[in-house]
């Protein structure tokens, strides 16, 4: 893992890709708020590590939401861009885990969730129903209990479907909420604006070398997430 001078976490690079530690708070892809993204940090940044004249290509392979921290992974060059997007599209060819802090226990400790999920636009948010809805799209992911401190308990999660704010809105549709995030729930924000939302893993095949790829985030340094990675 190495640290560029825009304070980005680089966990892979080679010719095809990049992948980064995303931190709380950074934007993935330009939005109404006109803020700078990620994107342009990291193409500022090889723009100088390599010379390059003119506009560098980066490409967006899959988003994570402003206020969640982990693993993000972009293309180099428009052919990884399409290969890469060949396998988000394929069920199972990229594993993703995320650990999420939740102020509930959960009851089972292990359950798969399926959900049919309705976006809306004006709010930013989902909403989790169990039954069909109009315009609604099939979510389906796994949670695992991992541990617990004295306020907070340690989720891993699989998801099995992409969907808007999926994690956030299914967990709260089962009463638990993600330590941070007012929008879902939970009673009080953290101070930097992000949720104890981690992109913690990702797992996929090389799409131009073939080789199998596991790259692992570590988490934001706080105490609550310091205390779940030593105790996990």
């Amino acid at each position: 893992m190495t640290k560029v001078k825009q304070d980005i976490e680089i966990l892979f690079e080679d010719n095809h890709l990049i992948a980064i530690n995303k931190r709380c708070g950074d934007i993935v892809q330009g939005d109404k708020t006109g803020d700078r993204t990620i994107g342009d940090d990291i193409k500022e940044y090889l723009k100088e590590k390599y010379n390059k004249p003119g506009n560098v290509f980066l490409g967006v392979t899959h988003r994570l939401d402003r206020p969640t921290s982990g693993v993000l992974l972009f293309a180099r060059t428009s052919k990884s861009l399409t290969r890469m997007n060949e396998l988000f599209r394929n069920d199972g060819s990229i594993r993703k885990t995320y650990w999420a802090v939740v102020d509930t226990k959960p009851d089972p400790p292990t359950a798969t969730l399926e959900h049919w999920l309705v976006r809306n636009e004006k709010q930013n948010k989902s909403f989790a129903y169990l039954k069909e809805q109009k315009e609604s799209k099939k979510a389906s992911l796994t949670y695992r209990y991992i541990a617990s401190s004295d306020r907070f308990h340690l989720l891993e999660i699989e998801l099995h479907t992409g969907r808007h704010h999926q994690i956030r809105a299914q967990l709260a549709a089962i009463g638990l909420h993600i330590k941070g995030d007012l929008k879902y729930g939970f009673p009080r924000s953290d101070k930097d604006g992000g949720i104890h939302l981690h992109a913690r893993t990702i797992r996929f095949t090389h799409p131009v070398t073939q080789e199998e790829i596991a790259l692992t985030a570590p988490v934001p340094n706080d105490a609550v997430w310091n205390y779940f990675e030593k105790v996990q």
